[in-house]
């Protein structure tokens, strides 16, 4: 029975013919690797282009960039292939020296619109094929990667949709916590100051009626201000949690101090705080707010769940990014069960702080073991500092 076999090194196919040398066993076990080599590349190819769009730190334009090389080096002839790129009007193109004599293109489409081409060519002439010099399988590879292109970028678009709307959910909450401390230090913290002045002054009038008749009186009006004195505190203390007025007027680290300080006082324990390079550092104050609820989050948690004797908080200012360091000494946990746990209670604490984190471009890190405590690292990009520090 006569045989025809494809060898993707010549683009020729020919028949087995008895007696000839070239068609024999030998020569049809090398074209099978060949063509064999040929799919792995192909199975390759798809697989950059795959960990490729993984990689978040990389822009949406330098994984496109990469495409075009990964997918030159796919094709029968690497080194004369060139591979040109065009989405939403921006191109890519690698080995570009010279205009192709041969190529063939895939639409690259989202949501299925087409928004892009994606074309590969042969500087040089080469041996015809299936489709011109190209083979059957370099149209199927060609389709293969214009489809995953689409899905990639629909992908991203999606994560900037969300991120968008995350960013003004977060800004959203910030105004309003703003709107909030306001109202409550400006009108309900000042109405119960004026009451709480117009009880002590009733005390003079008290003390100059009957004593008998006035004793009973006189310790109410104690006792009412002296819960108007507290509320009023409690308000404050509200107030300033929804919105610190010294990050704005101080800066972040001498208002993350401050917050040390005041969650040390309240649960008794002592929470170690550094800074270094922040004094020339000047943050827009998107970044300083997001920071400082990370750190009351981390804070928040630490001493309520922790079982900590202490806690050291670190800010740094280290090139080119500010770093956020809270770790404890406490009971720790096992992050693989706690945190899917926390997500089914609904326990956004640890999402909001990677979210915040994450809408300024930065990383968060949790490493936790039980009963080893917990660390948490968070790494945001600023500009214009100084040398690096070590945590």
């Amino acid at each position: 029975m006569d045989k025809t076999v494809a060898s993707r090194g010549t683009g020729q196919a020919g028949p087995r013919t008895e007696g000839t040398p070239e068609a024999g066993p030998a020569a049809e076990h090398a074209a099978i690797l060949g063509a064999l080599r040929e799919r792995i590349k192909e199975l390759d190819c798809l697989y950059e282009i795959t960990r490729l769009s993984q990689r978040h730190d990389l822009a949406l334009d330098d994984i496109l960039s990469g495409v075009c090389g990964i997918v030159a080096r796919a094709w029968q002839y690497p080194e004369i292939a060139c591979v040109k790129l065009t989405v939403g009007g921006r191109g890519f193109a690698t080995n570009a020296a010279r205009r192709p004599v041969a190529k063939q293109s895939g639409r690259i489409r989202v949501h299925g619109e087409v928004v892009g081409r994606l074309e590969v060519g042969y500087q040089s002439k080469c041996p015809a094929c299936d489709e011109g010099p190209f083979l059957r399988e370099e149209r199927h590879l060609l389709n293969a990667v214009a489809d995953h292109l689409g899905r990639i970028i629909e992908a991203r678009e999606n994560e900037e949709r969300l991120r968008q709307l995350s960013r003004e959910l977060i800004k959203a909450q910030e105004n309003e916590r703003q709107r909030i401390a306001r109202e409550l230090h400006d009108d309900v913290g000042q109405a119960l100051s004026v009451t709480r002045l117009n009880l002590d002054r009733l005390l003079p009038l008290l003390d100059a009626s009957d004593p008998d008749e006035a004793q009973p009186a006189r310790e109410t009006v104690l006792e009412c201000s002296t819960r108007l004195g507290a509320a009023i505190m409690s308000l404050r203390d509200l107030a300033y949690t929804l919105l610190p007025p010294a990050l704005g007027q101080l800066g972040l680290a001498e208002t993350a101090f401050r917050l040390c300080e005041e969650q040390s006082a309240r649960h008794g324990l002592p929470i170690h705080f550094f800074a270094d390079g922040m004094e020339a550092l000047r943050l827009p104050f998107e970044t300083s707010i997001n920071l400082y609820r990370v750190l009351q989050e981390g804070l928040a948690n630490a001493c309520r769940h922790g079982r900590c004797s202490a806690i050291t908080v670190r800010l740094l200012a280290s090139h080119p990014h500010c770093l956020l360091r809270i770790a404890d000494d406490g009971q720790g946990f096992d992050p693989e069960v706690r945190l899917p746990q926390a997500l089914s209670e609904k326990r956004m604490g640890l999402w909001s702080m990677r979210e915040r984190v994450r809408l300024l471009g930065g990383r968060l890190t949790l490493r936790a073991r039980p009963g080893k405590g917990v660390r948490i690292t968070v790494e945001v990009p600023v500009e214009g500092q100084g040398p690096c520090q070590a945590l």
